[in-house]
């Protein structure tokens, strides 16, 4: 593997010194570039594009063509676990994922696998490869999954929800059932990040999109202990660096402390969070990622500027800050626009770094 020339991310993962604040987006690689869109097209639908290596690799690289950003995350989907479990995803144009074979009872669990990356998505680990290839060097690879949790609404829901109430249920009602189902996922996932880590992934981040819908003591039931358990059993260090892990639960504010006590390395926000607050509440353990309101890209550019000082600000001087939105980025941004957003970091954060 090529030497690492832009190691800002990763240092700053550690809460080591750097020069300047790095940034990157959630969804960076998405529907909002015209690249991207193009390169959708070509492979004829999502999953496509997903399990086709040359394309993947393209579009994970196209953001950065673009922008100067300080990492690179693998494009793929949080859903392709429950798929190779078998469930049938497919995707109904304007209706999102669907499953064709929910998990509804703990027959169902018994009869899913536990999967990994080099067996059972051969193609997600490929596409690491053939990524940290072509970026030669140039910025770190994020590898990634879906949490347990988030992985469970989808499957016992079937498909996308708005209250998750079917998977709600199933945790209060049959408590049992909806613990086998999250210990096989997070088995599931644990293996999936290490052979992403052992094809080349220089980090790794756990989307928890949906934990922040339980209530606080379902929360640590049903989502951060299985999360714990990842983190307890992730590869640690690769080519004699660390890989640090990177928890993000969106809505998930109340409980820092909880998550920092995981082991985790980093902590994404979202925006309603105010990182000053939560840099004094476990920046003595974590770092810290995010945390503009994606919408803020749809301002001006002066109006991005002036949201990013105020972010930065907030964090005040020191390490341990990763730039980034609260949530990934939408189809509708203007791509200057989330231009304007990293230019403001590069230029900004600089005098937060002066030793």
């Amino acid at each position: 593997m090529s030497e690492l020339k832009n190691d800002t991310f990763l240092r700053a993962l550690l809460r080591q010194p750097v020069d300047y604040t790095p940034v990157w987006m959630m969804r960076q690689a998405g529907r909002y570039l015209p690249e991207y869109r193009a390169s959708r097209a070509k492979a004829g639908d999502f999953l496509s594009l997903c399990k086709n290596t040359e394309l993947a690799c393209e579009v994970t690289l196209q953001p950065l063509e673009r922008y100067p950003l300080d990492a690179a995350i693998l494009f793929s989907d949080i859903l392709t676990i429950p798929d190779a479990m078998g469930l049938g995803l497919y995707f109904e144009t304007g209706e999102g994922p669907r499953f064709r074979k929910p998990v509804r009872s703990m027959a169902d669990v018994e009869t899913l696998p536990v999967v990994d990356g080099e067996n059972d998505l051969t193609y997600v680990c490929d596409a690491v490869r053939a990524i940290r290839s072509a970026l030669n060097g140039r910025v770190p690879l994020i590898g990634f999954s879906g949490s347990p949790w988030t992985l469970a609404t989808y499957m016992v829901e079937g498909g996308g929800s708005k209250d998750h109430a079917r998977c709600k249920a199933l945790a209060f009602d049959e408590p049992e059932t909806m613990h086998a189902l999250l210990d096989k996922l997070a088995q599931s996932v644990t293996a999936y990040l290490n052979d992403q880590i052992r094809a080349g992934a220089q980090a790794v981040q756990i989307f928890d999109t949906w934990g922040g819908a339980l209530g606080h003591r379902a929360y640590r039931e049903f989502s951060l202990r299985y999360m714990k358990q990842i983190v307890d059993g992730l590869i640690k260090e690769r080519d004699g660096r660390r890989v640090p892990a990177i928890l993000f639960t969106k809505n998930g504010g109340q409980w820092l402390e909880a998550m920092a006590d995981t082991g985790a390395d980093a902590l994404g926000l979202d925006w309603t969070t105010d990182v000053g607050l939560a840099r004094r509440r476990v920046g003595d353990k974590v770092a810290l990622q995010g945390n503009m309101d994606p919408a803020m890209l749809r301002a001006s550019p002066k109006r991005i500027r002036e949201e990013v000082a105020t972010i930065l600000a907030e964090f005040g001087e020191g390490e341990g800050h990763i730039f980034n939105l609260g949530h990934g980025i939408t189809p509708e941004v203007d791509p200057a626009h989330a231009g304007a957003f990293i230019e403001a970091v590069k230029e900004l954060s600089p005098a937060y770094h002066r030793r």
